[in-house]
């Protein structure tokens, strides 16, 4: 894929949720909701301050993260639906 995200902007791959709950129940696809949980793909160079000094990500590529529900704008790249979102958009890393 020859895309890299600008400044401090991540490309972000969805992980894809369980088909059943704890219990053992069957979660139909249209009663999922879109998963919260990401694989990074690409990281921009980082943000940069006034005095134009460059802040380096916390995220590196292969980091599983946490993201808001509502975060990021959805992109289909390679055929892959993948999402761009600031780096102040991902809550955590999944250690």
């Amino acid at each position: 894929m020859a895309f890299k995200p600008l400044h401090d902007r991540v490309l972000v791959e969805r992980v894809e949720s369980d088909e059943k709950t704890a219990g053992g129940l069957i979660i139909p696809d249209s009663a999922k909701e879109k998963p919260a949980e990401g694989k990074i793909v690409a990281v921009g160079e980082g943000a940069r301050k006034d005095s134009g000094e460059l802040i380096a990500p916390s995220v590196k590529e292969g980091d599983k993260i946490l993201f808001g529900k509502w975060s990021g704008t959805e992109v289909t790249l390679d055929g892959k639906e993948l999402l761009i979102m600031k780096e102040s958009d991902i809550l955590g890393i999944i250690a």
